[in-house]
């Protein structure tokens, strides 16, 4: 290759080079001016966006502004309204205040004028009464003055002086009165018996009619079944000496004849006798009878009485609604259950006697509750009377004091409800009486028909005797004695001592339960004929 030919190849890789270089600057430069456009419009874009939400905002700030005065406006004339009524009661109350006030004020002045109107009636009326007492003043000294001459003058007259003359003027009008005095204290005396009698028999219907109890007469002697006759032969044992143990163990008698199929159980002691029945129950039920099984079944009987005693007297303590009492006198309370008087059950008497002295002294506005402790507790010595000196009602009265029983009521009403000692308290008369309907009752007391028609025969006999008595009736089984006296043979003084030695009598000869009331009257009859 020649040199012009590299030249002129030189030259044109330049020229190619320029071109080249050309181009590419034609093109970027066309590409900038199309971007440059690019991003004018997209400014002229965004500040139309920008205008447009710049108007928006203005927009809404209007409308918000407007809505905000609008509301602003609402409230005021809402406030305004509010206060405008406000404003209208606060006058109406003042309005009404007013009022009263002004009522007030001629009420005020309606009674300043009263008041005015009575301190001038008041001066007036005090001015006249000065007057008036001045006058009785005046009155009273000439009146004085007069009786002084007149009592002057009447001593002359009578030649009595004042002294004596009052003296022999009281002691007429004593003697006078006296009488008469004397009959009205009788008529009220009678008039107070009467009422005092009728509430009586009031409080003592009610009671009996508001406890009602059935009775079952007690005896002493108590029947064992068994299941066959040769049973009486192990119970007898070899030579008796399986009943000679069992009488020595329980301090019973049995009684093994020829009734088929019981063995009668005896002894006056319903414990001991109860303990016997229901050891010989569980004796011919185990079958095995010997002398070591006999005392080892009757003590376990024992013990099972003790606790089942116990148990009855904390029942009889809880029926009776009474505040707790000592465990010795519950039990005392339990053993009264297996003991009898004439046949009467002593504790169910002692329960019954309970719940009529109760409703008596509720009918009365006593207190209830220590009446029925009274009751309760009035024949507890009948459980220890075998054991210690003395009746019944001492006895308990001092067991009582023994075991912590403090209250005066109480001990009085056991140891006086038989009269023993003198009755201090409404409940040991409240108790007697209970005692006494309770032992009255139709059979509660069990007694034969031969028993019974004797005991009349004898109390009447006994009246009959005086040489005074006319006839004499007993009446209310045996709890009234009426007798009629002769007028001629006997005075009132005299029936009265005779009525008296009946009732001595019959004390010290007849055995009866309760009391026996002894009634006397004498009547004179005068019959006149007129021709």
């Amino acid at each position: 290759m020649s040199t012009t030919e590299g030249i002129l190849c030189a030259l044109g890789v330049l020229a190619g080079l320029f071109v080249g270089a050309g181009l590419m600057r034609w093109l970027v430069s066309g590409r900038l001016r199309s971007n440059t456009d690019h991003l004018r419009q997209q400014e002229a874009e965004s500040r139309a966006l920008a205008e447009t939400i710049v108007m928006q905002a203005r927009l809404d700030a209007d409308r918000v502004t407007r809505e905000t005065e609008l509301h602003s406006r609402e409230e005021q004339f809402r406030l305004r309204d509010q206060f405008t009524q406000e404003s209208e009661e606060v006058r109406t109350r003042l309005r009404e205040q007013e009022r009263r006030l002004e009522k007030r004020e001629d009420a005020v002045e309606q009674t300043t004028q009263q008041l005015l109107l009575r301190e001038r009636n008041l001066e007036s009326s005090k001015k006249r009464l000065a007057d008036r007492r001045e006058a009785v003043d005046k009155r009273s000294t000439e009146l004085e003055q007069l009786v002084a001459r007149e009592n002057v003058q009447l001593q002359e007259v009578a030649g009595l002086s004042r002294d004596v003359a009052e003296q022999r003027l009281l002691h007429r009008v004593e003697t006078e009165l006296s009488s008469e005095l004397a009959q009205r204290y009788q008529k009220h005396e009678e008039r107070l018996k009467v009422e005092c009698e009728a509430r009586s028999r009031s409080i003592l219907a009610t009671a009996v009619q508001r406890y009602a109890a059935s009775h079952t007469a007690d005896t002493t002697v108590s029947t064992v079944d068994i299941p066959s006759d040769d049973m009486k032969g192990r119970i007898i044992g070899r030579e008796g000496r399986n009943i000679r143990t069992f009488e020595k163990a329980t301090g019973v008698d049995v009684i093994v004849d020829d009734t088929p199929g019981v063995v009668i159980v005896s002894a006056f002691d319903n414990v001991r006798r109860e303990i016997a029945r229901i050891s010989l129950s569980k004796l011919i039920q185990d079958g095995r009878i010997h002398p070591s099984r006999i005392e080892e079944v009757v003590l376990e009987t024992q013990k099972e009485m003790e606790k089942h005693i116990l148990d009855i007297g904390a029942k009889a303590v809880l029926e009776a609604d009474i505040d707790p009492v000592h465990e010795k006198l519950v039990e005392l309370l339990g053993r009264l259950r297996f003991r009898t008087s004439y046949s009467q059950n002593v504790l169910q008497h002692s329960m019954e006697v309970t719940f009529l002295t109760g409703m008596m002294a509720s009918e009365l506005g006593l207190d209830a509750r220590l009446a029925r402790r009274c009751a309760l507790l009035h024949d507890v010595g009948k459980a220890a009377d075998h054991e210690m000196e003395g009746g019944h009602p001492k006895i308990g009265a001092d067991l009582a004091k023994r075991f912590g029983e403090t209250s005066p009521e109480v001990l009085h009403a056991i140891a006086g409800h038989h009269d023993d000692i003198t009755s201090d308290h409404i409940y040991t008369v409240l108790v007697a009486a209970a005692d006494a309907i309770s032992a009255s009752r139709p059979g509660a007391r069990r007694e034969t028909l031969e028993k019974y028609v004797r005991r009349m025969e004898e109390l009447e006999a006994i009246a009959t005797g005086f040489p005074e008595v006319e006839h004499a009736y007993a009446i209310q089984a045996g709890r009234e004695l009426r007798v009629i006296v002769n007028a001629s043979r006997a005075t009132d003084e005299q029936v009265v001592k005779m009525c008296r030695d009946i009732a001595r009598t019959i004390e010290q000869t007849l055995v009866y339960p309760g009391e026996i009331k002894v009634t006397a009257m004498r009547e004179l009859h005068i019959v006149e004929i007129a021709k």
